[in-house]
């Protein structure tokens, strides 16, 4: 189930949140847990196993950490368990087809997969499902294992204290408005809200007006310039020209942004109807100047997240320079191999980890000295190179549509790029002022000179986005979200 969908939106988001505000303050935290489980089961519902196991993993893990408080060696063990357990099933189910497929490939070899066996029985056991022949990716699962990560982490580091409410702890772990794309809600920032948080009209306004943000940047950008990418990529050959692949990309680079800062805004604002103040994510990312900077603006929860687990408890930047390369190389790695099981990723994580290793070396000083424009188009031609490894199938095709893009084919415009930008011109402009911060801007200036003009006219103006939506999805047919795969 995805949050721009009329059944979440008039059915189940209705029912669940009708249901939540009446029941006693106690009963709150199970509401969350029943509707986190309905919420994830929509689609798949035998992959609820899994997430349950990694809950039932952290939650004992945690109370015994609590239990054995002063035996460091069984602390020990019981983080290494969480960690291992988690892991591994990030590992079997996101990344197992692709480890026994690159040794094949690269050595001639036939392996099967043996944990598909496994999983096929285990699920024909429990659900009488059919085998499967390869191993599907549960939704979210990056996602809500590092979360419920977080807790054990932090449980051993003494930072957090114990939750010894199985409900409660649940809840956290299945709080459906960021259970399977984020914002990556560690424990730590949840922590108090779950034991008692408020909830009242200002509060239920401000998330009602945050998700219909995210469902206009959705539905209306994502969505209305999603098909550009598809386009174009199916114009992909020697025929092909310049100004369409220069096309293609740039419109798949304002669809990720909006699509998933949208869902993002849409998850904080129905955290916010249910009491919590979930992290940003997303701080216009478009207007960086350095690869640095794009990424301290982007998917800002997974970079704390490595920052916080991983970069710093290798040592940081207080090792030296050696030490520092090493462990930015180490996160950017892993933050390739975090989103996706191919080389695709392998090599656009560890290319985001070089440039941002040289700009903390030598390159930032020199950013810092050049014009603004200078800086800023230097950092989104590898941000926009960096989606084309992103979203095509495999290193030859992202290399073989980056070399059309610099004139491998002679050709630098034709009809098919004419026809590109008059269907989606307007949007094109569209999403590039939206992903910029003119608007807001704009709008500051006219609260200072006519505050009571903006209030009026912006309810009004979220309405008339709410209903737009809402037309569209009667009748869409194209409705993806980008960021289930990870």
């Amino acid at each position: 189930m995805v949050f721009s969908s009329l059944v979440f939106i008039f059915l189940f988001f209705v029912l669940t949140m009708l249901i939540y505000y009446a029941v006693p303050f106690k009963l709150k935290n199970f509401v969350i847990l029943v509707s986190g489980f309905v919420f994830y089961a929509w689609g798949e519902p035998k992959y609820v196993v899994i997430m349950l196991i990694s809950t039932l993993i952290d939650y004992f893990a945690g109370l015994t950490m609590h239990k054995f408080n002063d035996n460091i060696v069984i602390k020990r063990i019981a983080l290494i368990v969480s960690l291992v357990m988690n892991l591994s099933l990030l590992g079997i189910f996101k990344y197992s087809d692709f480890i026994f497929g690159s040794i094949n490939d690269i050595f001639g070899l036939s392996l099967e997969n043996p944990f598909l066996d496994l999983t096929n029985g285990l699920f024909g056991a429990i659900f009488g499902s059919k085998p499967e022949s390869y191993l599907p990716l549960p939704i979210g699962i990056s996602f809500f294992t590092f979360q419920s990560m977080s807790y054990t982490i932090d449980m051993y580091l003494g930072k957090v204290k114990v939750q010894k409410n199985p409900i409660s702890f649940t809840a956290f772990v299945t709080l459906y408005p960021q259970i399977v794309a984020g914002p990556i809600v560690r424990y730590d920032d949840v922590a108090a809200e779950l034991d008692k948080r408020e909830i009242n009209l200002d509060l239920i306004y401000t998330g009602i007006v945050r998700f219909i943000t995210g469902l206009g940047k959705k539905i209306i950008i994502a969505n209305g310039i999603g098909q550009l990418w598809n386009e174009a990529f199916a114009l992909m050959g020697p025929e092909m020209s310049v100004l369409t692949a220069w096309l293609g990309i740039i419109g798949y680079t304002l669809q990720i942004y909006f699509d998933f800062s949208g869902y993002s805004d849409m998850a904080i604002g129905l955290g916010k109807m249910m009491g919590f103040n979930f992290p940003e994510n997303f701080d216009y990312p478009y207007l960086s100047k350095s690869i640095s900077e794009f990424w301290r603006r982007w998917h800002m929860t997974l970079g704390a997240w490595f920052k916080s687990y991983v970069y710093i408890p290798l040592g940081g930047n207080r090792k030296g320079t050696g030490r520092t390369v090493f462990n930015l190389a180490v996160v950017w790695v892993l933050t390739g191999i975090w989103h996706g099981a191919s080389w695709n990723f392998i090599l656009w994580g560890t290319l985001y980890g070089v440039f941002i290793i040289c700009e903390k070396l030598f390159l930032g000083k020199i950013l810092k000295k050049l014009p603004t424009f200078i800086s800023w188009l230097y950092t989104m031609l590898l941000v926009i190179l960096g989606w084309v490894l992103f979203v095509t199938p495999d290193l030859p095709t992202a290399f073989s549509y980056m070399g059309t893009m610099f004139g491998t084919t002679g050709i630098l415009a034709d009809n098919s790029a004419l026809y590109l930008l008059l269907n989606y011109g307007v949007m094109l402009v569209l999403g590039i002022f939206a992903s910029t911060d003119a608007w807001k801007i704009i709008v500051e200036k006219l609260s200072a000179k006519a505050p009571t003009a903006v209030n009026y006219i912006t309810p009004v103006a979220k309405v008339a986005v709410f209903i737009l939506c809402i037309a569209y999805l009667a009748d869409a047919t194209y409705n993806p979200f980008l960021y289930f795969n990870f």
